[in-house]
């Protein structure tokens, strides 16, 4: 006697549909409040669970598609929250991708763009004349600026001046990493730039 199989029917994957990669799960989503107005950006996982559990729901598809036991979705590529939350002042934690992000991975003694890992964090009033590590005394400098600034003040160098004056993380500065990271992505574009 000849037992025939259960063969279970696997769908085609659609020739415009990614499929699911690790990465994919890293990807940055836009979140935007129940206003439209965007708050934030996470990762496709932080995403899925939000809209999961009914948080959030999907506004824009990246394309990819997740595949568990029951459920098939598309990953999100942006999200908007289901409830206006009110978000307090903008303010982001104090750290060297955060100072790096804000100054745009530039010098800012000199203006030379760099890789993140080929820059230094410079305290515009040294650390050993009193300065403190706040977002007005950090700034993105080279390893050059750097070594040639040391533990001088700026008006002691007459060469060395900021380009920019540092300034805390604002509303103004989330949006402008927003739109630096969403700026390859045609579908957050209609929601960053208004």
């Amino acid at each position: 006697m000849i037992h025939a199989r259960k063969l279970k029917h696997v769908a085609a994957p659609r020739e415009d549909v990614r499929p699911y990669s690790g990465s994919t799960m890293q990807s940055p989503v836009l979140v935007l409040n129940a206003s439209y107005e965007p708050i934030n950006i996470c990762g496709a996982r932080r995403a899925l669970v939000l809209v999961l559990k009914g948080v959030a729901k999907t506004e824009e598809e990246q394309g990819a598609m997740l595949h568990a036991a029951r459920v098939r979705m598309p990953l999100p590529s942006v999200i908007r929250l289901l409830e206006y939350r009110r978000i307090p002042h903008q303010t982001r934690a104090l750290s060297r991708k955060n100072i790096l992000l804000r100054d745009r991975n530039s010098c800012q003694y000199c203006g030379i763009v760099l890789p993140a890992g080929e820059l230094t964090l410079d305290h515009v009033i040294p650390r050993s004349r009193g300065g403190l590590s706040t977002w007005e005394n950090l700034v993105a400098c080279c390893h050059s600026c750097n070594r040639r600034k040391g533990n001088q003040m700026l008006h002691e160098l007459e060469e060395m001046k900021l380009l920019r004056e540092p300034r805390p993380f604002t509303l103004h500065t989330s949006r402008h990493i927003m739109r630096m990271i969403g700026h390859s992505d045609q579908k957050w574009r209609k929601y960053l730039y208004y």
